[in-house]
């Protein structure tokens, strides 16, 4: 509901496509990232042009630095490169990491190893002139995109820095059906992307798209600083 855009690099696929749907239609403008600045283009006009939403297409470099807060939904494999070839563009800016360390085999998807113990801290270690949050890693793509219906989840967020965690969680409270919750310190985002590959499987196993809602948590009696 804030008038500060916000950019999605890798954005033309469906979790970033969801995220810069929902956000511009709680009245946030968005900035779609891509390699491919033609393709950005393509898809930002394919989501806002019949709503009048506001939602650009860029090249990645452009749009993370049409932005103060960047939201990063490259696949795993694509993370680590992306983000090095963006370090002076995300200096100063709040980098939201969604990304999910993980691979899919013949059993389903496994959650990889990385060295620095998860893809946001791998973020960090990257852009050292950022600042770095992890979250949204458990919003199914399929709810965000369906227009229909609400998100009805709750949006786990790790990060270290106070203000920025509390920005992000703004956004993830203005998604219809969505709860923010802070999950704590940014050391702890690798067990929200290990999680992603366990709630795959259980989606898998009951043909579904579920997420994640905590019981018995009362978000207002949150520890304040």
């Amino acid at each position: 509901m804030g008038a500060e855009p916000v950019a999605i690099l890798g954005g033309t696929g469906p979790q970033g496509r969801g995220l810069a749907l929902r956000f511009a239609r709680a009245g946030t403008p968005v900035v779609i990232g891509s390699r491919d600045g033609a393709r950005a283009i393509q898809v930002a006009d394919d989501l806002g042009g019949g709503a009048e939403l506001p939602v650009r297409g860029a090249a990645n470099a452009e749009a993370a630095r049409a932005a103060d807060l960047v939201f990063v939904t490259v696949p795993w494999e694509a993370h680590e490169a992306t983000l090095r070839g963006l370090v002076s563009e995300l200096a100063g800016r709040i980098v939201v990491d969604v990304v999910n360390p993980m691979i899919f085999d013949e059993r389903g998807p496994f959650g990889v190893p990385v060295a620095e113990g998860s893809a946001a801290e791998q973020a960090r270690a990257i852009l050292p002139a950022s600042t770095v949050v992890a979250g949204f890693h458990h919003v199914s793509a399929k709810h965000l995109l369906d227009e229909t219906g609400d998100v009805a989840t709750d949006i786990l967020v790790c990060g270290d820095d106070a203000a920025a965690k509390a920005r992000v969680m703004a956004l993830a409270d203005d998604l219809p059906g969505a709860r923010a919750v802070d999950a704590g310190p940014l050391r702890l985002s690798g067990w929200l992307e290990g999680m992603t590959a366990v709630l795959l499987s259980i989606n898998r196993e009951y043909r579904t798209s579920a997420g994640l809602r905590l019981s018995h948590l009362d978000v207002s009696r949150r520890r304040s600083g």
